[in-house]
């Protein structure tokens, strides 16, 4: 593979555009061996959800994503959300600067959010090398956005091996600081319109059931699908306008110390402006308020594949029973194992370069933990197995 290709992998992926696709092979390639996959999640992300930090750990997670794509100055490489953590793809070009933004963001949400980021920068060759793939694919959620899959039992290497802290990345010297800009928690959490807001994690067992685990994620899929907006959990018309207290003081920590005051009356003063355009139907240049508030409902990611299913959908009990009878089904055939976790509304996470642009970016986990309490639930129900090479 020449460079210019290896540099411009994700932007040339073929997409899909049903999310149905994320359990068709078809749809994925191999991540080029010079890349690497810059990983890192919150250390006992569990303890501090019981605390009630959890837009913290969210804020954390995000903040990865953020400081990466910001680092080398691109939006179109592939990465995924865990809730308490993030995965980037990143090309040779950008390894020793994804580096440095690892680097920093530890350091910033050590000391801003008092939380704990580990995190590591695992070469795609040495993933390889282990028998495994990182493949990838491209969802295309609308013509502005498109979020990466990950298949192929790479990704979930890379993060087994961070962990056991191979391929670290040391924090940055005291005071440093990443490149945050557009990172943003303003909404305020949004209520289940339908029953539940649902976490949902399912993970193959073993390299032999590609098939059946296959027609799980189908199945599931396709249950969650029968729901309004295939279980969205924002309305069609976008989430209700509001500033959370705690989204506030989060971003407010992503200014330096000298101009965080400036950066706090520059938020409300957006918010206000926001408040005072729609409620008159006014518009602002190229901005307007409830185009934006559509996009935002457009934009999220509520559901995604890495190494296996995830997704926090908004579900009625009838669906949401028959979603888990077809889980603990294939748990009991030894397809899979899973974590689920219930909650009465959900948490977005934002990167926005610009609200005048339409590729602005939203990340969907529950509001009472989320992901990272259906992955210590997944864990409860038998040891972690090595990661299998499993590609939909």
């Amino acid at each position: 593979m020449s460079q210019l290709s290896s540099e411009t992998f994700f932007s040339t992926l073929p997409v899909f555009v049903e999310f149905e696709g994320v359990a068709d092979a078809s749809n994925y390639r191999a991540l080029p061996a010079d890349w690497a996959l810059a990983t890192a999640d919150i250390v006992d992300s569990t303890g501090a959800i019981e605390a009630g930090r959890y837009k913290a750990v969210n804020m954390a997670g995000a903040s990865v994503i953020s400081a990466i794509l910001n680092a080398l100055g691109k939006h179109d490489l592939p990465f995924v959300f865990g809730g308490d953590g993030a995965l980037v793809a990143v090309p040779p070009s950008g390894v020793e600067k994804a580096r440095a933004a690892l680097s920093a963001v530890q350091k910033w949400v050590t000391e801003e959010l008092q939380l704990t980021l580990r995190a590591a920068l695992v070469p795609v060759g040495d993933v390889n090398t282990a028998g495994l793939e990182v493949r990838v694919a491209r969802f295309q959620v609308n013509p502005n956005i498109s979020y990466a899959m990950f298949a192929g039992g790479g990704s979930s290497w890379a993060e087994a091996r961070m962990k056991e802290g191979l391929f670290a990345v040391p924090p940055a010297p005291e005071g440093a600081r990443p490149d945050l800009t557009g990172l943003s928690c303003r909404w305020n959490p949004i209520q289940s319109r339908h029953g539940d807001i649902v976490s949902i994690i399912a993970v193959p067992t073993g390299s032999g059931n590609n098939e059946a685990f296959q027609a799980l994620i189908s199945d599931v899929v396709a249950l969650a699908a029968a729901e309004e907006r295939d279980g969205h959990p924002v309305a069609a018309e976008g989430p209700q306008i509001g500033l959370s207290v705690a989204g506030l003081s989060a971003e407010t920590k992503t200014a330096p110390k000298g101009k965080r005051l400036q950066h706090r009356l520059f938020i409300l003063g957006q918010y206000l402006l926001l408040v005072c355009l729609y409620r008159l139907g006014l518009t602002l240049g190229n901005f307007d308020p409830r185009r934006y508030r559509r996009e935002v409902a457009r934009n999220s990611d509520f559901r995604k594949f890495d190494d296996g299913l995830k997704m926090t959908i908004d579900v009625d009990p009838e669906r949401l029973r028959l979603i888990e009878a077809r889980l603990e089904e294939a748990a009991k055939a030894g397809v899979c194992r899973y974590g689920l976790h219930r909650q009465d509304s959900a948490l977005m996470t934002c990167i926005v370069p610009t609200p005048l642009s339409h590729d602005h970016m939203h990340f969907i986990d529950g509001a009472a933990g989320g992901y990272a309490v259906a992955a210590s639930r997944l864990k409860k129900q038998g040891s972690a197995a090595p990661p299998v090479a499993v590609t939909p």
